[in-house]
């Protein structure tokens, strides 16, 4: 089988969708460095889709500007994705490890990512009325990367095509329930420090007094 430096599995694997991770898979490759370089990458390009993207095709009426959106739509989202399919396949008889299934769904991320910096160019080139070809970047991004995720999970657990999609479908359950139950967390960390920030505020006040 092909011997290939870590910068060309990438490669491989991305042009290759059907085969690519499976010889990844063989062959033992995957670097976890590149996996969070490509996640970081996701989280720079979601705020470049959102704060720099052309005046006539997308107006930011807000002034102020808020990480945290951004954080749970590229990483949050990306690691409720890793645990949860994880969790899932675990039960499902999966041969993934944590780190295999991050590795691989951080590489089937990579079209989305291109055309997100992709269209963001665009939006500063093109006009409206040329918005189609925008649209069809945008297309053809999510949908390969869609296949790749497929492809990657398939792999990596060596499931048989519907037991992929079953598989699929429960962790997108999982991630939902994950994401559930973080709001929830966040929304009783945020009772507790508003209780304990009260009563210090009582407590300095009656002192004062």
């Amino acid at each position: 089988m092909m011997d290939l430096t870590e910068k060309e599995w990438v490669k491989h694997a991305v042009t290759h969708p059907f085969e690519g991770f499976e010889d990844m898979r063989w062959k033992k490759s995957g670097s976890m460095k590149i996996a969070c370089l490509i996640v970081l990458l996701l989280f720079i390009g979601q705020i470049f889709h959102s704060r720099l993207y052309g005046f006539q095709f997308g107006v930011v009426y807000d002034k102020t500007f808020n990480i945290i959106p951004f954080l749970v739509k590229s990483v949050v989202l990306f690691a409720a994705w890793v645990v949860g399919n994880w969790s899932i396949c675990t039960l499902l008889d999966g041969e993934g490890t944590m780190k295999n299934i991050c590795i691989y769904s951080a590489y089937a991320l990579i079209p989305y990512i291109v055309q997100l910096y992709v269209n963001v160019l665009l939006s500063h080139i093109l006009i409206r009325d040329e918005i189609v070809f925008m649209q069809a970047v945008q297309i053809i991004g999510v949908g390969w990367s869609v296949i790749l995720l497929f492809s990657a999970i398939k792999s990596v657990h060596q499931y048989s095509f519907g037991k992929t999609v079953f598989a699929v479908i429960l962790t997108i359950v999982a991630m939902l329930i994950m994401l559930f139950l973080l709001v929830l967390f966040m929304s009783l960390v945020q009772q507790v420090w508003i209780f304990v920030s009260t009563i210090y505020t009582e407590l300095s006040y009656r002192l004062r007094v």
